[in-house]
């Protein structure tokens, strides 16, 4: 059993949920957070009858202000001390930027980035005076570059990308660890709820299972490793695009993120993750 206490946040689907999946399956206590109580009591279940790992659940929307500090309050009155900090909750919304709505804009900015600020915030000082712990960033490849018709969201994961990697080198004299995982197009509600059900890249054949994601970034955060990037397909893509210009780079994502004909969306949401699930 791994006594590492775990925070990961946006936990009750997708990304999130795998990852709280991956530790509970490696024997860590978990503290659950994503907005609706009933769907995080329902994963906790199954995690404390199947891995027989202690689970709490705090249900919180993060996008508001006060939630980081009460979810705070609230473990230490507790007495719960947070080891490993996942701070992986974040939406995206599509379209161009002009014609989305400012609150659009603002609502990314906020889940994003200033609910990691906050997190962080409020929970590395205790791990620095326990001289223990690990951080772990949902950012993406989308961090690396500029994504016309996602312009917004793009930006909001180069901000985690860049500010994990100043972090990192921040607390290097530090037994605290950083790890930033960019993961690539994932198999999860990220593009039904965001209005991107159709696009080129959600449609493509390197679309990964949130599954082997979750693996990744679980063992890379194990291994210190600062940037975990998924898959054979996104690393080379990385490894590319860092010597292309950024007017390719950003016309290239353009194409990717433009919605192809309804009658040549032939990738169905579930696909990936379904087929993992079977394995």
């Amino acid at each position: 059993m791994n006594k590492e206490t775990t925070l990961i946040t946006g936990s009750s689907s997708g990304i999130g949920m795998h990852l709280a999946h991956e530790f509970a399956r490696h024997g860590h206590p978990l503290v659950l957070v994503a907005p609706v109580e009933s769907e995080l009591e329902q994963i906790a279940v199954g995690f404390r009858r199947d891995h027989n790992v202690e689970v709490r659940v705090i249900a919180k929307d993060l996008e508001q202000e006060n939630s980081a500090q009460e979810i705070f309050d609230a473990l230490q009155t507790a007495g719960v001390e947070i080891d490993i900090l996942a701070n992986n909750a974040g939406h995206g919304f599509h379209g161009n930027w002009w014609e989305l709505s400012l609150e659009q804009d603002l609502s990314m900015v906020r889940l994003n980035i200033e609910a990691v600020l906050r997190m962080t915030k409020l929970f590395l000082p205790p791990m620095l005076q326990r001289s223990r712990g690990r951080i772990l960033n949902t950012a993406s490849v989308a961090g690396f570059m500029p994504g016309p018709l996602q312009a917004t969201y793009y930006a909001t994961k180069a901000f985690v990308l860049s500010w994990s990697e100043a972090l990192a080198v921040e607390l290097d004299d530090t037994p605290i660890s950083v790890t930033a995982l960019c993961p690539g197009v994932t198999d999860t509600d990220f593009f039904e709820k965001g209005g991107s059900r159709n696009i080129k890249a959600r449609q493509s054949s390197n679309v990964m299972a949130p599954q082997d994601v979750a693996k990744e970034g679980y063992a890379g955060l194990m291994k210190d490793e600062l940037f975990v990037i998924p898959g054979a397909a996104n690393k080379a893509m990385i490894a590319t695009r860092r010597i292309l210009p950024v007017t390719t780079q950003a016309k290239m994502n353009e194409k990717m993120n433009t919605d192809v004909p309804q009658e040549k969306a032939t990738h169905e949401r579930g696909e990936k993750e379904s087929a993992a699930a079977k394995e």
